[in-house]
């Protein structure tokens, strides 16, 4: 009998879980997919151009809250959890659920979905959101670049916008991203990378992403999001830890199984962690993962000019999904704050609007930063008439691009960055020509 489906995700794993194994799947029919952690992405269809034959009509999108009448209404077999970053308890309070109106529940296993690549993968992964992926993900591709490789970047799934034209993506340029629509969230992601001449894939169908990819570059850096596994079987599976959030690792779906699946494990931002909490994820390491290399660094934060901070009330504007469903409760703008002598962190909520107040709503435990929310362009308008309407001296931007580029702020604003850097031997430099010889020999 044919079972009849239901993906859970948020825009990115559970489309390539389809894709990879249910699309073509006689033995199943995909009613539908529900959405979370992502605003406004429910209410779309997955298209007939993306979902086969089999789906002429496409699949139709829901908010997570529609799950017990989904599975009431269609009589629903099974249930198959595919996004990430969550904790442990809540994936089985999710399972019960959906246990107890009568479906089965299931994880599709990591290793089971990840496509083979022609060219050598370098996959950067976490076990939390917000541990240093994307500033390491620059990092490996300065060494390879350097080393004279033709680098090619794929980033996890970001499609917010219409489906049916972000199939395979390409990014090159700035241009790019205006043809493209790219979100806040997107644009994070995307130039940095670009800015530092990396071409960067990412889209819907990861087969076919793949397939350019393998055309264009040497070697293939998969640039993870969230705490999730790699869509591509990885040659070098390097994954982050953040030991401002230790234990962390041990906690958090499907985290933990990257960090069972290391071959190098950074523990990251040791410079501003304690000396416990570095230990206490070093010991989590050797005990889960003892295969895995470790690898010691620092985020250190980059100011232009530190003395414009020194005794201003600042507005504190930190990475979106960091602090929501990462969970950290402060990022690079706090910590520049604090060194820099700020007077006073001012508190945004009394002034957030629209969809800025009810993020604040959503995470309380945002507390008095506000996070560069701009999943639309209603939400980017939202974000602008917040923060121009908070009563401040200075504007702290600590996300990974230029948001007065896209922004028009009424009030003088300084940007906060982060790269990655060693702290102490082994370098990472070593440990992927370690891992990998012959990779950085130069180019094939």
């Amino acid at each position: 009998m044919v079972e009849k489906v239901v993906i859970m995700g948020a825009a990115g794993r559970d489309f390539h879980n389809f894709n990879v194994y249910f699309r073509d799947n006689p033995r199943y029919r995909v009613i539908a997919f529900t959405a979370a952690q992502i605003p406004h992405i429910e209410g779309r269809l997955y298209p007939p151009r993306l979902s086969g034959e089999l789906y002429p009509r496409g699949i139709p999108i829901y908010a997570e809250q529609e799950l017990v009448r989904l599975i009431r209404e269609y009589k629903i077999d099974l249930v198959v959890f595919s996004y990430s970053d969550i904790p442990h308890v809540e994936v089985m309070h999710k399972a019960s659920l959906a246990m107890a109106e009568g479906a089965d529940f299931i994880l599709v296993g990591a290793t089971y979905t990840m496509l083979q690549a022609r060219k050598p993968v370098i996959a950067v992964c976490a076990v939390r959101t917000g541990c240093g992926k994307s500033q390491t993900t620059r990092k490996v591709c300065e060494i390879l670049t350097k080393a004279g490789r033709k680098v090619v970047a794929v980033r996890h799934p970001m499609p917010y916008g219409d489906l049916t034209h972000q199939v395979v993506q390409r990014f090159s340029s700035y241009q790019d991203f205006a043809s493209q629509q790219c979100t806040i969230e997107e644009r994070e992601e995307y130039e940095p990378l670009i800015e530092q001449g990396i071409v960067v894939y990412a889209g819907v169908d990861y087969g076919k992403i793949l397939r350019q990819a393998e055309e264009e570059g040497d070697v293939i850096v998969w640039d993870g999001g969230n705490n999730d596994t790699p869509f591509y079987h990885p040659d070098l599976h390097i994954v982050l830890f953040d030991p401002h959030r230790a234990g962390h690792e041990l906690l958090y779906y499907p985290g933990e199984a990257n960090m069972l699946m290391a071959h190098v494990a950074v523990i990251n931002k040791v410079d501003t962690a304690s000396p416990a909490d570095v230990e206490q994820v070093r010991n989590n390491i050797r005990h889960y993962a003892p295969r895995a290399q470790i690898v010691l660094a620092e985020s250190p934060v980059l100011v232009s000019d530190p003395s414009q901070i020194a005794g201003k009330k600042v507005l504190i504007v930190e990475d979106g999904p960091t602090l929501t469903h990462g969970g950290m409760p402060y990022g690079a703008g706090t910590i520049a704050a604090r060194k820099y002598g700020a007077a006073e962190i001012v508190d945004p909520r009394p002034y957030a609007v629209g969809s800025i107040r009810d993020s604040y709503r959503t995470y309380p435990e945002i507390g008095t930063r506000l996070p560069a929310m701009g999943y639309s362009r209603e939400q980017i308008g939202d974000l602008q008439e917040t923060i121009n309407a908070v009563a401040c001296d200075l504007v702290l931007f600590s996300t990974p691009i230029n948001l007065t580029r896209l922004l028009s702020i009424n009030k003088p604003a300084l940007r906060i960055r982060y790269e990655y850097r060693d702290h102490a031997q082994p370098f990472l430099e070593e440990v992927i020509l370690a891992k990998l010889p012959g990779l950085l020999a130069g180019p094939s």
